[in-house]
């Protein structure tokens, strides 16, 4: 499994609640539908990298 970059998120309580209901619904942790959310929204966006763009040590769409 490829490691993972640990940082600090603080978060509205309210926030977190609504995240902690989504997640349960989702049957994810938070920590897991946080990085599920964000990727997908940058999936969208056209900011993530393929897969074999990230292998080949490509970036995203913006990169020159």
């Amino acid at each position: 499994m490829a490691s993972k970059k640990s940082f600090p998120l603080r978060l509205d309580p309210s926030l977190y609640e609504a995240l902690e209901r989504w997640a349960a619904d989702e049957f994810r942790s938070v920590n897991g539908h946080i990085e599920y959310l964000l990727r997908e929204a940058l999936r969208r966006e056209g900011r993530l990298p393929s897969p074999r763009a990230r292998d080949q040590g490509g970036g995203t769409k913006d990169a020159d």
